[in-house]
């Protein structure tokens, strides 16, 4: 699953990276961004593409409560098609999740130990996701929401985890996010774990855990980047 990560940048530059309009102009910063949480997403409507602001948990259109966004965080791709929270927006609603780096934890005996995922060259990952409208009765107000696109780990993330986020590549960014491809046939080549070598992987502090904990200092490992390998990662002590 995919259910923490980081966006440090502000929309600002992100707008320029995605070639769109920042509608936030937020200053980024955000280093534990969990479900519930506005973060920050790529949308294209019509000839419009805009860096945007959703809630975390995709909060279907028939809802009777926000609450039930709260579980639904991730998309499996293998059947979100079938879906009927996900398929209406994998068919017409897709978004980009613009990340410096998602978390993903380890179990250990009965200790799950956090890892950070980046890029080595500390680009942003555009990880794949869905969003969705949804009325809420008590405000009379639009709810935005997304969830984020799983698919299986690559070699890198496969001891970490059993599920990895769909990582579009810059390639890929125009199709994803164009709202008139409604086949999910001319989608699901884009839906298959990030190339190896694409990404890096190291551990980090259990900081990252509370959701009330922010900062620079989740990042720092405190141990070596692993490298993709069909044995066990190494761990720091």
């Amino acid at each position: 699953m995919c259910g923490r990560f980081s966006q440090q940048r502000p929309t600002s530059e992100l707008a320029e990276i995605f070639d769109a309009e920042d509608l936030v102009e937020a200053p980024g910063g955000h280093f534990n961004v969990a479900p519930t949480d506005d973060a920050a997403v790529v949308v294209q409507r019509e000839e419009t593409r805009a860096v945007t602001a959703y809630r975390f948990g995709l909060i279907p259109h028939w809802a009777d409560s926000a609450k039930v966004g709260n579980r639904m965080i991730n998309a499996r791709a293998e059947t979100m098609e079938r879906s009927p929270a996900y398929r209406y927006a994998f068919r017409r609603r897709r978004c980009l999740v613009p990340v410096d780096a998602f978390y993903e934890w380890q179990r250990d005996g009965k200790i799950k130990r956090p890892f950070a995922i980046t890029t080595p060259d500390g680009k942003p990952i555009a990880l794949a996701g869905l969003w969705s409208g949804w009325h809420d009765p008590d405000t009379d107000e639009v709810v935005r929401s997304f969830a984020i696109v799983t698919t299986a780990p690559n070699d890198l993330l496969r001891p970490i985890h059993d599920r990895m986020p769909v990582v579009v590549a810059e390639t890929d960014w125009d199709r994803w996010l164009d709202p008139t491809i409604d086949d999910p046939a001319k989608l699901t080549d884009i839906l298959v774990p990030a190339d190896d070598g694409s990404l890096e992987a190291y551990p980090i502090s259990r900081l990252v855990n509370d959701v009330r904990n922010n900062g620079a200092q989740l990042l720092e490992p405190i141990g070596p980047i692993a490298e993709p390998a069909q044995g066990e990662l190494g761990l720091a002590g």
